[in-house]
């Protein structure tokens, strides 16, 4: 017998953004972000469904969570006990999360012997963000992912809750530059590619 779906809401640190959490896996051991319905068409029916709600602006899907951001004309209050029976019927019925995956972004390939050095640099850069930073920034409805790092400067790039959340920058200043800076040499500053 088939463990009924339940959703709850979570808000996040982005106050555009709620966490609409499963009982179940939804996409293991993978994330996807969709900024509008072109991109969800023929890659994820429940993104491309989503977008049919006039008040959906993007969707991310990590394990056992969606986050939506909303536009700005309604409040959370009136719009999730929609989102969460919306979310249990379509799991209760069986239909699909992500039919295809969409090519990820790539990072930097270094070019130059400097950059061939900066790669030893950069593993410890993503160690770092995978063990301390990543289990964070999932549990408020987000993910960072490494692009690049050159001249001292950390690129990353954010989805989720933490694209467009006032907060981030903070948190990226405050928080990430200075885990990054005091643990690896040479890393004079954090950036978002997105912000």
């Amino acid at each position: 017998m088939k463990t009924p779906a339940i959703i709850y809401a979570e808000s996040t640190p982005n106050p555009a953004t709620m966490k609409f959490v499963a009982n179940i896996f939804l996409l293991p051991q993978n994330s996807v972000e969709y900024t509008d319905i072109s991109e969800a068409k023929d890659s994820s029916p429940v993104a491309e469904a989503l977008f049919g709600f006039e008040f959906v602006r993007s969707v991310y899907i990590n394990n056992n969570f969606i986050t939506i951001t909303k536009k700005e004309f309604t409040s959370w209050s009136e719009i999730i006990p929609q989102v969460r029976e919306f979310l249990k019927n379509w799991i209760d019925e069986g239909k699909d999360i992500v039919t295809v995956m969409p090519a990820k972004k790539e990072t930097t390939i270094p070019t130059s012997i400097q950059d061939i050095n900066a790669a030893g640099v950069e593993g410890q850069i993503m160690d770092i963000l995978d063990e301390y930073v990543r289990p964070a920034v999932e549990g408020d409805g987000g993910e960072i992912s490494f692009v690049s790092f050159s001249d001292g400067k950390v690129t990353v790039r954010l989805a989720g809750s933490c694209s467009g959340c006032p907060s981030s920058t903070v948190t990226l200043k405050n928080g990430i530059e200075h885990l990054l800076k005091k643990m690896v040499p040479g890393v004079e500053e954090v950036v978002a590619e997105n912000a």
